[in-house]
């Protein structure tokens, strides 16, 4: 099985793709995978865990991007990581995050979402900042925002690669 980047399986458990699985954040930054049943998971930091998917981190094997991955530089990239890292956010909050000029980030993004490597977030309550606050539900505000799909995934994890 070839895991994402940062994910690990447990030894205690030795998850397989047929069970339920929960992550937890390592102090070492991986993201070790266990089986939802696991005896370890009830000594663990409860905040520290987090729900998964296999779908979600089970990389590809051997991506090769389309034509379109040459249309980015580096700053798409690095906006894709921050999608990656802190999931549905916007493009002022990611320029005042990244230091980067707002106007550049606003153009990214529309970039992106043409190419289907992010996509805009429907305007109802949604889930802020994945792994940084737990439960933090917000309701959309008057931004435009934004979250990584599986083909930005794909690219962010195939320029990793090649860099």
């Amino acid at each position: 099985m070839n895991l994402k980047e940062n994910y690990i399986l447990a030894n205690c458990c030795r998850p397989t793709e047929s069970d339920p699985i929960v992550g937890y954040h390592s102090y070492d930054g991986m993201i070790k995978v266990h089986r939802a049943d696991c005896r370890n998971l009830a000594k663990a930091e409860q905040d520290r865990l987090v729900k998964l998917e296999w779908a979600e981190i089970t990389a590809g094997e051997d991506f090769t991007p389309d034509a379109d991955y040459n249309e980015l530089d580096a700053v798409d990239f690095q906006i894709l990581e921050h999608h990656r890292n802190y999931g549905v956010d916007y493009s002022l909050k990611v320029a005042g995050m990244l230091h980067m000029d707002a106007q550049m980030v606003f153009d990214s993004h529309k970039k992106m979402r043409s190419l289907g490597l992010l996509t805009r977030v429907k305007p109802l309550i949604i889930q802020y900042r994945k792994n940084i606050v737990d439960n933090k539900w917000i309701k959309h505000r008057n931004h435009t925002y934004y979250e990584l799909t599986d083909k930005g995934e794909n690219y962010l994890a195939y320029f990793k690669k090649e860099t």
